[in-house]
């Protein structure tokens, strides 16, 4: 149940500044006094385990960090909408956006999707905001009658930009939140997660699962939140032990879920998936019915990680071209089975390792979690190993699909030298190609002074200033909507 909002803001210096700024934009008029504002926190999150297995219908393992996106919002008494964003500013975007309701309305009627991403794109300094029209873009086509009216929406955040850590999944879901609460809108849970997937999906043409949305709804304080993507089911939390420790060291090399990289990852996955059905002789179909379409087959029910590793190698492994060419699957086939991305003709996919990563990481994380629920007095050494095994067998994983990075590999490398010290293992997260390596360790003084000097020789080698990732927060529903008056 969420706490008193002081509770928070003595928890959370950022809050409490954020708090104070929103006041200090109701004496210079953005928002009106004596009305009610609503606000919400959602953190990032660190991907322990399980990244990049959440379309593919694995097991994904997340926690929460302490960084956060505070949405502020209040309803205005016209149909104009105000974003404003300061912190975007400093890179070159437009921090200040104002539109209208009816600018995503043509003829009396909501405009197609495709002209209103068009309409955000034609500046890319406002660009940003596409997660914030798509959260509208939705209330309006699910809740017509209840959007009357404009609004005005404050945001700040400490969440690192391109690092891996879902800063757009907690900058969507905090808005989303905020702004659902203001019509009288209650979404929570998988329903959020599952509303703000779609606007990812749809308006910034980003390839997201949707593990990043439902951990940064559903987690809490020094929790993992566990959940089998098939399509969005969580299981209960699982607290960390006592004597185990996670961090995270940014590499400082930018990662993008719309990145390229990432993109090519997924769709070879689906074209293996495609080479799979072929030999099984399975028909898949596209099922609509869900939030987001997807195919579907009788033997594996379009879910990659419903296929035993054994079976796999023994039947489809080596038979996979290691890599092939778009150009050449398009010849054989008319589609890849994602409604998602494009096999470009032009790119050679790793077709292979992307396949045996989405079945065999599945069961990897299985693995993890039965290892890592044990209460703090059975994770014994032993245990610690095979946890650390599992993460480093996870980051090679990585490399197989083309994901890695030789910045992560250096901190991974690095880690792995501390071991006889505390440090038990370390992977590359979310969508790879660079980003940040979460790192499990023991929770002992050695241990810290062991993380202490990865991060040190890190920067020394790369010459590049380590951002640290360490403890937690509560998810955007243990939050939930607190309501202020200045």
């Amino acid at each position: 149940m969420p706490k008193d909002l002081n509770f928070y803001m003595d928890r959370y210096p950022s809050l409490k500044k954020f708090h104070q700024n929103t006041g200090e934009l109701a004496e210079k008029g953005y928002f009106s006094r004596n009305e009610e504002i609503l606000i919400n926190r959602t953190p990032g999150r660190l991907d322990l385990m399980g990244g990049n297995d959440d379309y593919t219908g694995g097991l994904v393992f997340e926690k929460t960090i302490r960084e956060a996106t505070m949405a502020a919002v209040q309803a205005r008494p016209d149909v104009e909408i105000h974003f404003y964003n300061p912190d975007v500013k400093s890179l070159g975007w437009e921090d200040h956006i104002i539109f209208s309701l009816a600018d995503l309305h043509e003829n009396g009627r909501l405009k197609p999707m495709e002209s209103v991403r068009s309409w955000i794109n034609a500046d890319d300094k406002r660009a940003w905001s596409a997660y914030i029209v798509g959260n509208i873009y939705y209330l309006l086509e699910h809740f017509p009658e209840k959007i009357t009216h404009g609004f005005s929406l404050y945001l700040e955040s400490d969440v690192p930009l391109g690092k891996g850590v879902s800063s757009s999944a907690a900058l969507e879901v905090a808005a989303m939140k905020a702004i659902a609460a203001l019509y009288g809108i209650e979404v929570s849970g998988v329903d959020l997660a599952s509303w703000t997937q779609w606007v990812e999906i749809a308006l910034t043409q980003s390839a997201c699962g949707i593990m990043d949305q439902l951990a940064v709804v559903m987690g809490d304080e020094n929790d993992f939140v566990p959940m089998l993507c098939q399509p969005c089911l969580p299981y209960p939390l699982v607290q960390l032990p006592e004597n185990l420790y996670v961090w995270g060291i940014d590499s400082d090399v930018r990662h993008a879920v719309s990145g390229i990289e990432y993109e090519a990852a997924r769709a070879a996955t689906f074209m293996g998936y495609r080479y799979l059905c072929e030999w099984e002789k399975l028909t898949p179909r596209l099922d609509e019915s869900g939030a987001l379409p997807r195919w579907v087959e009788s033997q594996w029910d379009g879910y990659l990680a419903n296929l035993s590793p054994s079976t796999y190698r023994k039947n489809f492994d080596e038979r996979l071209p290691q890599t092939e060419s778009g150009a050449d699957f398009n010849q054989k086939f008319s589609d890849h089975l994602d409604p998602f991305t494009p096999v470009r003709p032009e790119v050679d996919y790793p077709v292979r390792g992307a396949t045996r990563y989405a079945v065999e990481e599945n069961w990897r994380v299985k693995s993890f979690f039965s290892l890592i629920s044990k209460p703090a007095e059975r994770i014994d050494d032993l245990t610690g190993a095979l946890l650390g095994e599992l993460m480093y067998q996870s980051h090679l994983g990585y490399s197989e699909c083309g994901l890695g990075s030789e910045y992560t590999d250096k901190i991974v490398e690095l880690v792995q030298a501390e071991r006889d010290n505390g440090l038990l293992g370390a992977k590359i997260t979310g969508g790879g190609a660079g980003g940040t390596v979460a790192i499990l360790g023991k929770n002992t003084q050695q241990a810290q002074e062991a993380f202490r000097r990865v991060a040190e020789r890190y920067q020394q080698w790369s010459q590049k200033e380590p951002y640290i990732f360490e403890g937690s927060s509560p998810g955007c529903d243990a939050f939930g909507i607190h309501k202020i008056i200045f």
